[in-house]
């Protein structure tokens, strides 16, 4: 870092925690969250999950026919309501947009940090009503559940809205 450009009576670091702040802010220039009615699009695919309640969970699935993995299900839900979301979790949790945690909506995707690895990631369709729809894991069927059970609730670490 050049000091001839920082003004003398701020140190350096001073500067680069200024800079700093501004790049993770924004310079408090994000766009205002729709916080408007759920559109009817947002509602057909939590329907369209609901109906897949009680399918068997399968690795690598994503039919009501052959069973489905978490993101599987999106991918399948998703794709039957005319959406294209990526067909893995890593890449679902950059889908559409990024959205509060507290505005989260039905049909957002929402997205949990389940295990350390970059890819130990689990996704699922918000319901409403502090609810998601998802498959779990091996030996479980696709079911509702609770976003206030303490273990969800500290796993969750993003919303990504698809349904604009």
């Amino acid at each position: 870092m050049d000091k001839r450009t920082i003004p003398p009576h701020i140190s350096p670091w001073a500067a680069l925690a200024l800079i700093g702040f501004f790049l993770l802010t924004g310079c408090g220039m994000q766009r205002p969250v729709d916080s408007g009615p759920t559109p009817e699009a947002a509602h057909k695919v939590v329907r369209t999950a609901y109906a897949q309640m009680g399918k068997k969970y399968r690795s690598g699935g994503a039919s009501p026919q052959k069973g489905f993995d978490c993101s599987g299900l999106i991918w399948w839900v998703y794709k039957q309501n005319g959406y294209k979301v990526p067909r893995i979790t890593v890449d679902q949790a950059s889908a559409g947009r990024s959205v509060p945690k507290n505005q989260a909506r039905p049909g957002d995707i929402v997205v949990f940090r389940t295990g350390s690895s970059p890819r130990g990631l689990h996704t699922g369709i918000y319901a409403g009503g502090d609810s998601f729809i998802h498959s779990p894991r091996r030996g479980e069927k696709v079911r509702m559940e609770s976003m206030t059970i303490p273990y969800w609730r500290s796993k969750l670490i993003a919303v990504r809205r698809v349904v604009p």
